[in-house]
């Protein structure tokens, strides 16, 4: 064995391990979902699963309709991710190829917003959705995240290292229009990075809990985290069965997104890398 194959096996020993320590809290968590109460504090960790699913279920599902939950979060998280992509795309492609007054000063004002933490605004976001009557309804949660900065700016820095000017002077030449450029040439080449943004403005979407906590008052519309956070409080909590079943079912589909997704964003990390 050469050096070479050496360094080369212990790197893929050492990845291997990763993946597997980082597997384990989630193998836990679905494993402990099968067991009763008694059994996760007498007996500890096991790898082995236990039979009490179907209670931990009935018991979950009598205090909180979660598929409720699982359908409301599936639903704002699917707007706020296709609408987030599009109009982010469409502002980043505006930001990379057009040149007009004051483009610099907005991008700079781009920039400095992705600074500034939104739970600074929470209280004039409330105050504002009052006025507006939008409280307890999916408005404040999904038209607000269309505009997003950090998407754009990825989106434009990508857009800068991939899109060559030619392309669309010869659509131009052709007829095409720039609403059609953008659809035909500049969108498509985005995917990669738009997949990446999607990824993560999914889980972003998935995982709030915040900003639904305090605009929606209605049991029936909660989102998955917000059921969560309720349990803490309820006899659900005093069965560790039920409570870890429920993080399951709120953990799995952001799970399935970022394993069928996850290639695009090596692909749109490397895109840009080889220069032509």
């Amino acid at each position: 064995m050469n050096k070479r194959t050496f360094v080369k096996s212990i790197l893929y020993g050492l990845l291997i391990l990763l993946a597997i320590i980082s597997f384990i809290p989630f193998y836990m968590m679905i494993i402990n979902a099968t067991r009763s109460n008694s059994e996760i504090l007498q007996k500890g960790f096991t790898l082995l699963p236990g039979s009490a699913i179907m209670e931990n279920y009935e018991r979950l599902i009598s205090f909180v309709n979660i598929w409720q939950g699982f359908g409301n979060s599936v639903f704002i998280a699917i707007c706020v991710t296709v609408l987030s992509s599009y109009f982010s795309a469409l502002t980043a492609y505006g930001f990379a190829i057009y040149n007009f007054k004051g483009k610099n000063f907005l991008f700079v004002s781009v920039l400095i917003l992705m600074m500034v933490p939104g739970q600074l605004g929470l209280i004039g976001f409330y105050d504002l959705n009052k006025t507006l009557g939008t409280l307890d309804s999916y408005i404040p949660l999904i038209i607000p995240a269309i505009a997003s900065p950090f998407v754009v700016f990825f989106l434009r820095q990508f857009l800068v290292s991939t899109l060559h000017p030619t392309l669309l002077e010869a659509a131009r030449m052709d007829g095409a229009s720039e609403i059609r450029i953008f659809h035909a040439i500049g969108l498509p080449i985005m995917m990669p990075a738009v997949a990446t943004m999607g990824i993560f403005t999914f889980i972003g979407s998935w995982n709030n809990y915040i900003v639904p906590l305090v605009v929606l008052f209605s049991p029936e519309k909660y989102t998955l985290p917000v059921m969560m956070g309720f349990l803490r409080g309820s006899k659900v909590a005093e069965n560790l069965g039920s409570m870890y079943l429920g993080i399951a079912i709120s953990v799995v589909p952001i799970m399935i997104i970022f394993l069928f997704l996850s290639k695009y964003i090596i692909s749109s990390i490397s895109a840009g890398s080889v220069k032509e």
